[in-house]
C-alpha cells in the first residue's frame, strides 16, 4: 500500500444552493480529498485534522470504513468542531459566505501518525502556511512528493510564511486569480514560471468548469472540466480534484510529468462527480464502474484526429 497523507480541515457545512439547502453536514478540505484518494487501489490515505467532540463518531467511522487512517484526526473534548455556511448564486460560479466559525481549528496543531511518518506522497490543504511547514518537518523521510493548496487569504496575511513554505513543496495547486495574485503576472505562463522560481517544480491552475493547467518548466498540459447538465453543489470541487490528482500519483508511485498529466484527469473526473449532490454525498456512493466510464468520456472530449499538411 502507498501511504498518503492528508492535512486539512474537517467541518460541518451548512449549504444553500438554487437546488435546496441542507442542515450541517460533513465538510472541510480533508474528508473530500480523503474519499477522493480512496478511490485508487494500493493507496492508504491518512487525515490529519481535528473536530470538537461535537463531531459524530458515525462520520468518523464511515471515514474509516471507506478505507481512510482516521488516527490523525484529533478530537478535542469540549470543544466545537470548524464550521462554515454558505449561499451560492444562480450561476453557481460565485457564493456569499454567511458564518466561519473556526472553534477548533484556530488552534490546531497537526500531528502526523506514526503510521504514515513515511508517507511517499504528502497532500497539505488550504491551511496557514506555517502549520503546513509543521507537517513537512513531522515526516521521518523526505516525501517524494508534497503538495500544497492554498489561497488568496493566506497571499494577502502571511505572504512570507507562504514563500517560505513554497521552499519544501514540490507541487502548488491554486486557481488562475490566486496565480496572477501570487505571481504579480496577468498571463498564467508567465505566472508559473514565476511561481516555479518559488520553490515548486510544478504549478497547477484550477479553472473551475474551465479546467485545469499544470506546469513544468516550458512544459503544460491542459485538462478540461466534463460538461455536466446539472451542477448541484460546488462545494468541495478542488479539494476533491486534489485528492483525485495525489491518490493517483501515489497509486502509480511515480513522480514523472507524464504521471502528472493523467493525475490532473483522474482529479477532474472525480471533481465532476461531487458537485452532483450536496456535500460528499456523491463521493460516497460513486462505483469504480462509474469512474471508468466517466473517464472514457474525458478521453472522447479531448481526442481527434487532424492531418496537418507542411
Amino acid at each position: 500500500m502507498s501511504k498518503l497523507v492528508i492535512v486539512g480541515s474537517c467541518a460541518f457545512d451548512a449549504i444553500e444552493t438554487p437546488f435546496g439547502k441542507t442542515d450541517k453536514i460533513i465538510g472541510g478540505a480533508s474528508p473530500y480529498i480523503g474519499l477522493a484518494a480512496a478511490q485508487f487501489d494500493n493507496v492508504d490515505p491518512a487525515i490529519v485534522a481535528v473536530v470538537g467532540d461535537d463531531f459524530p463518531q458515525e462520520y468518523l467511522d464511515f471515514l474509516a470504513e471507506r478505507g481512510i487512517n482516521t488516527d490523525g484526526i484529533e478530537v478535542v473534548k469540549g470543544g466545537k468542531t470548524f464550521f462554515w455556511s454558505g449561499k451560492y448564486h444562480n450561476d453557481m460560479n460565485s457564493r456569499d459566505t454567511l458564518a466561519t466559525e473556526l472553534n477548533v481549528l484556530g488552534d490546531f496543531s497537526p500531528k502526523v501518525p506514526a503510521s504514515h511518518k513515511e508517507a511517499p506522497i504528502v497532500m497539505l490543504g488550504n491551511l496557514q502556511p506555517q502549520v503546513q511547514l509543521s507537517v513537512i518537518k513531522q515526516m521521518d523521510v523526505k516525501p517524494k512528493l508534497v503538495i500544497l493548496d492554498t489561497m488568496n487569504f493566506w497571499m494577502d496575511i502571511a505572504l512570507d510564511e507562504l514563500k517560505t513554505t513554497l521552499k519544501k513543496v514540490d507541487v502548488i495547486t491554486i486557481n488562475d486569480e490566486e496565480a496572477r495574485q501570487l505571481s504579480g503576472e496577468y498571463s498564467l505562463v508567465t505566472a508559473a514560471k514565476k511561481i516555479h522560481e518559488m520553490g515548486p517544480k510544478y504549478v497547477v491552475i484550477k479553472k473551475g468548469e474551465h479546467g485545469a493547467l499544470i506546469f513544468e518548466g516550458d512544459k503544460m498540459f491542459f485538462a478540461p472540466a466534463l460538461p455536466l447538465s446539472d451542477v448541484f453543489d460546488p462545494t468541495g470541487a478542488g479539494d476533491t480534484f486534489a485528492g483525485g490528482f495525489a491518490g493517483y500519483i501515489a497509486q502509480a508511485g511515480d513522480t514523472s510529468f507524464e504521471t502528472m498529466k493523467t493525475a490532473l484527469i483522474y482529479g477532474s473526473c472525480l471533481a465532476s462527480f461531487t458537485v452532483e449532490k450536496f456535500g460528499t454525498e456523491r463521493l460516497q456512493s460513486v462505483t469504480p464502474e462509474e469512474i471508468k466510464e466517466r473517464l472514457h468520456q474525458f478521453k472522447q472530449l479531448v481526442q481527434f484526429d487532424i492531418n496537418i499538411n507542411d
